[in-house]
């Protein structure tokens, strides 16, 4: 069992209960995919996992799990609607180094700026937030140019000890699941034209900007080549783009 397994397992059940789910298709080469790092006595494999589904309203919920010992423990998990929704994303990463634990757990607004999609969408999840932040203090440093993709409910922090990423961090990602899959509920679909461009302006945006600066794209260079990286990254993890042009 690797540390972020239950959360796995938790986010995979719950939402087979929750929700019609179907798989969503991951390119051949991308369901697993092993690496032997270092030499002698600190040799490690590393492995990469990948899970797609998609359900009524949600175009692809995605997760990509790196097992990689006790230095390296990863799992990105992001949930993307429908383009006919105004849905935010739910995104959760969840890092663990040699250094320490980076959690980063938000719903991302689609129209941060906007008082009637905030009153929506994030004033419902602030009470969650700030139960949760009084255990999970802010993380310090983030990049400015990020802000705009974050909501004011954006739990981030940098906790030291594993068993508070077992407990407090567990609980705060099983209440951000729960309070998004309420709002997957309650979503009407979207008919309005130029609601659905700025909708489908707003997602691209977004997984143009994660795209770019995916901060998984060095360690996945490192173990698995750059080929296969950027075609993971542009090919699955944030693939709407490619999708569109297929469809079109």
């Amino acid at each position: 069992m690797t540390l972020y397994q239950p959360f796995l397992d938790y986010a995979i059940a719950y939402l087979k209960e929750r929700l019609d789910l179907q798989p969503y298709p991951i390119p051949p080469g991308f369901e697993s995919k092993l690496a032997t790092v270092g030499k002698g006595k600190k040799q490690q494999d590393v492995l990469t996992t990948s899970y797609g589904f998609a359900a009524p309203k949600i175009r692809q919920i995605r997760a990509a799990h790196v097992q990689g010992g006790t230095a390296l423990q990863v799992l990105n998990f992001v949930i993307f609607p429908q383009l006919n929704y105004d849905l935010p994303f739910f995104g959760a990463d969840l890092v663990t180094l040699p250094g320490g634990h980076l959690i980063a757990l938000d719903m991302q607004p689609l129209f941060r700026d906007d008082p009637a999609y905030q009153a929506r969408y994030t004033e419902p999840i602030l009470p969650i937030f700030k139960a949760h932040q009084q255990h999970l203090p802010w993380g310090g440093e983030f990049p400015e140019e990020a802000t705009p993709f974050f909501s004011p409910a954006f739990l981030w922090t940098r906790p030291k000890e594993t068993e508070v990423v077992e407990n407090r961090v567990f609980a705060a990602f099983k209440d951000y699941l729960t309070a998004y899959l309420d709002f997957v509920d309650q979503a009407e679909l979207i008919t309005d034209p130029q609601h659905l461009e700025a909708i489908k302006e707003a997602q691209l945006r977004y997984l143009g900007y994660r795209a770019e600066k995916d901060p998984a794209r060095g360690m996945f260079q490192r173990f698995y080549g750059s080929e296969w990286t950027e075609e993971y990254i542009h090919g699955f993890l944030f693939d709407l783009e490619r999708k569109l042009a297929q469809a079109s």
